[in-house]
């Protein structure tokens, strides 16, 4: 297939390999491809559109398994040059997906339980995928310096991809987030900047700072490269097909923070299913959400199909945002799959943290204990079918939420004598 290249104001041209132009999710309305993310016609956001219509799917799975152990090994499918894999980029994906039987027998899953565990990526989040994509965007487009509004993980993608990509960061995080994520954001050199307020706060003030003399130059990877970077997320729908043999999960769990990781996700699906990679199937998508921030599930509930904004109170604050752009499309999705949108309290999300961690050895971050502990509580009100196959995402480490489960600590401390030992109880 021809690389499409599309004139922008730089001099250069853009090679962006099978994307088209920008669609407006809304109205249809297409703009030729740029760094925009907002339809001039209705205001409704933008996605990439592509030409498909030259693979044959044969080639196409037997090109992808061929290809290197990271996202760029599905590059035909994304909007990146052939030669993505020459450039410096942190390289993320290809993430473990993990079968999960000993958390399957806690829960009840004979269907077959997996883990999509994203903590692997390279700053242990699965916003490495977004950013990644977002960086091959920039450098189409000329920017220079790397921006972001975050809730922490974002902020450490954007500010270890920049240092390996070339790029001045300036990133714009919460003032108080969890001191983990602070350090890992600021440890690559980069600005990083603390807002007083929430995330809308910090993600409204970026939207006026791209419209200033101020921001020129500047490449917002969740704004102005919002259409690019959201398609990072749909690697990991294709992860997990290939790593189930080219197979649909019949189930599938999914934090909501802004909501595009899960409708990114389903394009992903939808993608694979019309290339003829996997047959196509019902599968059920779940969205998961903390109570002290469930706009979109109290939305579900309701049966609206209006998120109402909520302000954030909870310890998963990777997930604390408030009104989250994307989140009438996840009621879509919940609703048309036949899933639904669920949320659990702080005390569920630390009970699941520890759940995961003794049972499968994973340490997720606050995010993975929401997924977990609404897969637990979907299960348990009968809208997951436990005979049926479940994935469940795990999007981040639990080393960076290290104060959500601080009450963790020695099982007993004694004296360096067998006598002590035993008088513990510690021996079996």
């Amino acid at each position: 297939m021809a690389a499409q290249t599309v004139a922008t104001d730089s001099p250069k041209t853009v090679d962006l390999g099978p994307a088209t132009a920008l669609s407006c999710r809304e109205c249809g309305h297409r703009v030729p491809l740029g760094p925009v993310f907002a339809c001039e016609e209705c205001f409704g956001p933008l996605e990439i559109a592509y030409d498909f219509s030259a693979y044959d799917a044969e080639e196409l799975r037997k090109r992808i398994e061929a290809g290197p152990a990271n996202i760029w090994r599905y590059a035909p499918l994304l909007p990146v040059p052939a030669d993505v894999t020459t450039k410096p980029n942190i390289n993320p994906g290809w993430t473990k997906l993990v079968q999960a039987d000993n958390l399957a027998g806690e829960l009840g899953v004979t269907g077959g339980l997996y883990v999509k565990d994203d903590s692997g990526n390279p700053t242990h989040s699965f916003k490495d995928r977004v950013v990644a994509q977002a960086v091959e965007a920039a450098r189409a487009f000329g920017y220079t310096t790397l921006s972001c509004s975050s809730t922490g993980n974002l902020a450490g993608a954007v500010g270890a991809a920049a240092a390996r990509a070339g790029f001045r960061s300036c990133v714009f995080i919460p003032h108080d987030l969890e001191q983990g994520k602070v350090v890992m954001a600021a440890i690559y050199g980069g600005e990083l900047v603390g807002i007083e307020g929430n995330y809308d706060d910090v993600n409204r003030f970026c939207s006026e700072l791209i419209g200033d003399p101020a921001g020129e130059g500047w490449g917002f990877v969740n704004v102005n490269l919002r259409p690019y970077y959201a398609e990072g997320s749909k690697t990991l729908a294709y992860e997990i097909c290939e790593q189930l043999g080219w197979r649909l999960p019949d189930q599938l769990v999914v934090p909501i923070a802004s909501g595009s990781q899960l409708t990114k996700i389903d394009k992903g699906l939808q993608e694979l299913i019309k290339l003829g990679l996997v047959e196509d199937r019902p599968y059920k998508i779940f969205g998961a959400q903390a109570e002290g921030c469930s706009p979109v599930s109290t939305a579900y509930k309701a049966g609206h199909d209006v998120v109402r904004p909520q302000k954030p109170d909870t310890i998963a604050k990777s997930l604390a945002i408030g009104n989250p752009a994307d989140g009438p499309y996840v009621l879509d999705i919940a609703r048309r799959t036949g899933g639904a949108v669920e949320d659990v309290d702080d005390e569920q999300i630390v009970d699941a943290i520890k759940l995961l961690a003794r049972t499968e050895g994973i340490f997720a971050e606050t995010a993975g204990g929401v997924t977990v502990g609404v897969t637990r509580k979907l299960i348990e009100s009968g809208l997951i079918d436990p005979s049926k196959s479940v994935v469940v995402l795990n999007t981040g480490d639990g080393l960076k939420t290290l104060d959500a489960v601080a009450g963790t600590g020695l099982t007993a401390t004694i004296r360096p004598t067998l006598d002590a030992f035993r008088e513990a109880g510690l021996a079996q």
